[in-house]
C-alpha cells in the first residue's frame, strides 16, 4: 500500500518527505497506523553520521498508533490495539531476556541496516528500491510494519501524542535514573541535558526519593522548565552548579550524575564524573562520535571507589515497564502533558528538527494527519 515518510538520503542531507510502497506484515508482523512520533535526538545522530546506518531509511523509532492488520502467528496484539512501538524487538527467549534484559535482546543485532527481522525491507521507493525504517520501525511515515515483538499495548484512553514518548524517552529516561543510578532515597542527583530523555531522568529521581536534583543545561528556557519535572535547582553548567553541590554533599559530590546531553563527547563524561562523589556513578545516556576518549582520572576512579555505567533503553524490560509507566502517568506521579512542548505535521519535519536543535522543545511531537 502506499504510504507517506520522511527519509534521510545521505548523511548531511535534510529529511525528504515521500510516497513510498509498504509491504504487508508477513508471520509475526503488524501494521500500524501510526499516529505520533516523537522527535527523538537519536534520530538526529543518522543526519550527522555519528550512528553510521545503512541509507536512505525512514526516521522515526519512538512512536505510537493503532494495529490495523497482522500477519499470521501474531498473538500479542490485535487488530484495533493501540499501541506503542518499541525500538528493541525483545524475543523473550535469548539469554539477555531470560535474565530480565530485554534492553540488549539479541534481536538488537543489525538494527543499523534497517531491515525487518528476516533482512529484507518492508518499505520501498517508487522506483522499486529498498527503503529501510529506523531500528525496523520507521515512525516518520504515517504507516508500518514490525515484529509483533515490537508493539505493546497501551490503554485506549492514552493520547497516541503521549504514548509515544513513553515507548522511548521517557523510559529511557526514567530508567536511567531508577534502575541504573540507581537513585535511592536521599540522594543528590545531577543530570546534564534537559530533553526528553533528561527531563525524565529528572522525574525518575524524584519518584525515587531523591533530596535535591540538579539540572545543568546551556539553554536559559531548559533551565526554566527543569523545576516542572522536579528538578530543584538548574545551572548553564557544572562549573556554576558546583558551589550547590559542595554545599549539599560536604564538597564530596553527588550521589548519581546523569549524563543526557543530545551529543556526548568525552569531555563531558569527565566533567560529570568529577562532579560524582565517592562510591558514585556517572551513568552514560547520550550517543555521540565515536570517540575513545574519556577525561577521567584513573585514580578518583579507584580510590574513591566511583564507577561509569553505559545504560540502554534506560535498563528498562520495556514491555513490562512501559505499561507501568503508563500507570504511573494515571495516577499522577508522573508527567506526561509537560513534556510536549510543540506539534508538528509530517511535511514540517525540517522545522522540527530545527527546533530540536536550537533547544525551543523539551520534546517535539510529529502528529500524522489520517
Amino acid at each position: 500500500m502506499k504510504v507517506r515518510g520522511a527519509v534521510i538520503h545521505k548523511v548531511g542531507a535534510q529529511w525528504e518527505v515521500q510516497d513510498l510502497e509498504l509491504d504487508e506484515p508477513r508471520d509475526h508482523e503488524v501494521r500500524i497506523k501510526v499516529m505520533a512520533s516523537g522527535l527523538c535526538h537519536s534520530d538526529d545522530h543518522f543526519v550527522t553520521g555519528d550512528l553510521a546506518v545503512t541509507l536512505p531509511m525512514v526516521g522515526g523509532h519512538e512512536g505510537a498508533g493503532i494495529v490495523e492488520a497482522v500477519g499470521a502467528g501474531v498473538t500479542k496484539v490485535k487488530v484495533g490495539d493501540h499501541v506503542a512501538t518499541l525500538f528493541i524487538p525483545a524475543c523473550g527467549k535469548c539469554r539477555y531476556c531470560a535474565r530480565g534484559q530485554q534492553y540488549i535482546c539479541d534481536n538488537g543485532a543489525g538494527m543499523e541496516h534497517g531491515r525487518a527481522m528476516d533482512g529484507t525491507a518492508r518499505f520501498h521507493a517508487a522506483d522499486g528500491s529498498d527503503v529501510g525504517g529506523v531500528t525496523r520501525l520507521g515512525t516518520f511515515a504515517d504507516r508500518l510494519v514490525c515484529h509483533e515483538n515490537q508493539a505493546v499495548k497501551v490503554p485506549d484512553d492514552i493520547p497516541f501524542e503521549l504514548a509515544c514518548l513513553v515507548s522511548c524517552g521517557v523510559a529511557t529516561g526514567f530508567g536511567a535514573a531508577v534502575n541504573a543510578g540507581p537513585v535511592r532515597p536521599g540522594d543528590v542527583v545531577l543530570v546534564a541535558g534537559l530533553g526528553g530523555v533528561g527531563a525524565n531522568a529528572v522525574q525518575g529521581a524524584r519518584i525515587a526519593g531523591a533530596a535535591h536534583v540538579i539540572v545543568v543545561d546551556p539553554v536559559p528556557y531548559k533551565q526554566e522548565r527543569a523545576e516542572d519535572f522536579g528538578a530543584t535547582a538548574a545551572f548553564g553548567s557544572i562549573a556554576e552548579a558546583r558551589p550547590l553541590i559542595d554545599q549539599l554533599t560536604n564538597g564530596q559530590g553527588v550521589n548519581v550524575g546523569i549524563v543526557t546531553v543530545g551529543r556526548v563527547d568525552g569531555d563531558i563524561i569527565g566533567d560529570v564524573f568529577a562532579a560524582v562523589g565517592k562510591a558514585g556513578r556517572c551513568v552514560l545516556v547520550s550517543v555521540g562520535a565515536s570517540d575513545r576518549h574519556i577525561a577521567v582520572s584513573p585514580q578518583d576512579l579507584t580510590n574513591f571507589a566511583k564507577s561509569i555505567k553505559g545504560v540502554m533503553y534506560g535498563d528498562c524490560n520495556p514491555t513490562a515497564d512501559i505499561p507501568g509507566l503508563i500507570e504511573l502517568y494515571r495516577s499522577g506521579v508522573l508527567r506526561l502533558d509537560e513534556l510536549v512542548t510543540r506539534r508538528y505535521s509530517l511535511d514540517r519535519i525540517n522545522e522540527a528538527v530545527a527546533d530540536m536543535h536550537a533547544g525551543r522543545n523539551i520534546r517535539g511531537v510529529l502528529v500524522h494527519q489520517h
